[in-house]
């Protein structure tokens, strides 16, 4: 029974780094108990971030454009594509994937619990991490590790800002919202207690 587990949130939350400490974390739970489960990290930038670089300095001349109207109307669709694609491969070799993406527009229409929509089994344990922070410690993270894929929300924070999305509890019952500003142990203890269940959407 493999699990697909989403890591999404906004830019500068700490997706990725969570990501692969939960990873690392399942994967030596799985080891201990002898389980033979296993897992794959798909990260959205990491699968597409040279393709998209090659394409957007072709289309707008800025190879770290990620955030203009041509970037997400013309690569933000087959680069989501591509990326549940690659899972539902894994899904049905019966490997669990961690998958980290923003897919905020996913979230917001509640996408991410449509299982058709998601193209997996019945038996798959899927669920959805919502990474979050202030947006003022979001924005100080984004400067200080200097991606250039960043410069454009950075140059154009006022048009991002009109973007940044945060679910409600209780229009989102199937997020578990995890804030990173300043995560405990036991924290991450919740959360993976949670990713551990046999629960799920």
């Amino acid at each position: 029974m493999p699990r697909l587990i989403f890591f999404c949130g906004h830019a500068g939350t700490g997706k990725t780094t969570l990501a692969r400490r939960t990873i690392a974390t399942l994967m030596q739970q799985a080891h201990l108990r002898c389980s033979g489960e296993s897992f794959c990290l798909l990260d959205k930038d990491t699968l597409y971030g040279q393709y998209s670089s090659a394409v957007m300095g072709v289309l707008t001349g800025d190879p770290n454009d990620r955030d203009s109207p041509p970037y997400l109307q013309h690569l933000r669709q087959p680069e989501y594509d591509g990326l549940l694609a690659t899972a539902r491969e894994n899904l049905a070799l019966g490997v669990s994937c961690i998958v980290v993406g923003p897919l905020s527009r996913e979230v917001r229409a509640h996408r991410l619990t449509d299982r058709a929509w998601l193209g997996v089994a019945d038996d798959v344990r899927v669920h959805i991490v919502w990474v979050h922070l202030q947006e003022d410690e979001a924005r100080r993270r984004i400067t200080a590790r200097g991606n250039p894929n960043d410069a454009w929300k950075l140059a154009h924070w006022d048009e991002y800002h009109t973007r940044l999305f945060m679910p409600p509890a209780a229009e989102y019952p199937e997020l578990r919202l995890y804030d990173n500003t300043a995560p405990t142990e036991h924290d991450f203890g919740l959360l993976l207690g949670v990713l551990g269940t046999s629960g799920g959407v």
